[in-house]
């Protein structure tokens, strides 16, 4: 007589990602992030274009990816703790016990709406560019440079990072808000003091770190001081976040 052993089939990455995209824009929040991020973008390109000044197709594409810019990292921080704040975290590890698997899913769909977000802000700039063209007698740029392009969405997508890092290492959803949203007034603040302040903003500030990628002659310099940052702000929080994830009891 023979027994059959029941076989337990893992959960694919790919139907994980599924759930984590959905949950990432069915809620309502995410929802009225959305709405608000579309809206927003819309009308601070709607008055660049008509305000008259001088601008290009670029410079308008980067107004309306303020607020994804701005909305997006905090999209993310909601994100990785809602699992703490609405005690569901039980459930989705008993589901997928493999917790690296959920974190990575969790954060690839918002790593992939900043990316979206920017190509969104481009498509809403095309638009406003023809109606400021014709405000302007045709003296709108539309001339695109790639790198430009392309530093800028590395600039949304590590600006996104780091929201996702403060909330993997926090696990508290108002306390990585706040820091994030706070830490540009604090190193302006730190700038202010002398030397030293300038000194110790030039590497460890990043939003200034970060923002060099959308220049055309980044240097060596400049590159130190990026990497600098970037394992300051992202990769130390977010290998401390992961392992806290690992290793904390769920209840």
């Amino acid at each position: 007589m023979t027994t059959d052993t029941p076989t337990v089939s893992r959960l694919p990455f790919g139907r994980l990602l599924r759930v984590e995209t959905r949950k990432l824009l069915d809620t309502r929040t995410s929802m009225i992030m959305m709405g608000v991020l579309i809206g927003v973008a819309v009308a601070l390109v709607a008055g660049r274009a008509l305000s008259g000044g001088p601008t290009d197709l670029f410079t308008l594409a980067g107004t309306a990816g303020i607020a994804s810019g701005t909305l997006l990292p905090v999209l993310g921080i909601l994100s990785l703790t809602g699992e703490w704040s609405h005690r569901t975290a039980l459930t989705t590890f008993t589901l997928e016990p493999r917790r690296g698997r959920v974190l990575a899913a969790k954060c690839l769909p918002v790593l992939a709406a900043a990316v979206a977000g920017c190509l969104l802000a481009l498509l809403v700039a095309v638009p406003a560019t023809t109606v400021a063209s014709a405000a302007q007698g045709g003296q709108v740029g539309w001339e695109l440079d790639p790198g430009q392009v392309l530093g800028w969405i590395a600039t949304t997508v590590l600006s996104t990072a780091q929201g996702l890092a403060l909330g993997l290492l926090l696990l508290n959803a108002p306390a990585a808000m706040v820091i994030y949203l706070v830490n540009p007034m604090v190193w302006s603040f730190v700038g202010q003091l002398g030397p030293v302040g300038e000194s110790a903003g030039e590497w460890l500030d990043p939003n200034r770190t970060i923002s060099v990628l959308m220049s055309s002659d980044l240097t060596g310099g400049d590159a130190a001081r990026l990497a600098v940052s970037v394992v300051l702000w992202i990769v130390i929080p977010a290998g401390v976040g992961v392992l806290r994830v690992l290793r904390k009891e769920v209840r």
